[in-house]
């Protein structure tokens, strides 16, 4: 069985799922009960990583980035949601409709799956994030057993290991602790994810899709130093963030005898 589980039967002509299955609108992107963000690093590292996402193939309007959003992703149970903290969707509108910034992001709406999710470690997380992977030798339950929970009413939802792999089968999923500085990277291959081998001088993975890599990078972004996610070229070169490109600009002028601030 390698079908996502299926939605539920429509008339024909089928309803628009506007009719029929609540939106964005409808559904929160925060949960009262939850007590927010962990910490600082989990607001500044998704800034960073889409400061410096630059896509050839791709208008910043047809790309949409998602940083602690919910994302809803069965029909089944629509208040069942997981929450990345950062997340690439490519071919859709920069705004719902065009015209609105979303409130969470609804898959039975955008009919889109994330091509590329990141998740930040913090204590107790790595069951939620890596499934049985958190351990060496663990083994994940598979597709038939995931519908199967969710066909006899499964009261606790799918981890987010199972939901990226089994159920929106992400192709990348990178996971980053900053207490270790470990950086993994796993792959979907076969239907299953694959973690793929990074070598630990130089902690940096490539996306061909994309024509893009990501890798850690040691600097200093909103004045904190430390070990960075972040975007790089096919020459290797770090992509910087419009401050970075402005600063460099305005450093090259003073080099040229200019003043910058006499051009603003």
């Amino acid at each position: 069985m390698s079908q996502r589980p299926a939605f539920p039967l429509q008339p024909n002509p089928p309803l628009s799922p506007r009719e029929t299955l609540p939106t964005m609108y409808d559904l929160p992107s925060e949960n009262p009960e939850e007590p927010g963000l962990p910490d600082e690093f989990h607001d500044l590292q998704p800034q960073l990583l889409s400061a410096t996402l630059r896509l050839r193939n791709y208008a910043k309007s047809d790309i949409f980035t998602g940083t602690d959003l919910n994302l809803y992703y069965d029909v089944r149970h629509p208040q069942w949601y997981k929450r990345p903290d950062w997340f690439l969707v490519l071919g859709v509108p920069r705004l719902y409709d065009g015209t609105e910034l979303r409130s969470s992001y609804v898959l039975w709406q955008e009919g889109v799956d994330p091509f590329v999710v990141v998740e930040l470690l913090s204590p107790g997380t790595e069951t939620e994030d890596l499934g049985n992977k958190a351990e060496p030798s663990g083994e994940d339950p598979s597709i038939e057993d995931i519908c199967l929970n969710l066909e006899n009413g499964e009261a606790r939802p799918p981890r987010k290991w199972e939901v990226y792999e089994q159920i929106l089968r992400v192709p990348y999923y990178i996971v980053f602790s900053r207490y270790t500085n470990q950086l993994r990277f796993f792959q979907l291959v076969g239907g299953r994810y694959q973690e793929q081998a990074i070598d630990p001088q130089q902690p940096r993975v490539w996306i061909p899709e994309l024509e893009l890599g990501i890798g850690l990078w040691s600097g200093t972004f909103e004045g904190v130093k430390q070990q960075w996610l972040r975007w790089y070229d096919d020459r290797n070169n770090w992509i910087p963030t419009d401050a970075e490109r402005a600063d460099r600009f305005a450093a090259r002028l003073r080099e040229l005898g200019e003043d910058p601030d006499a051009l603003s």
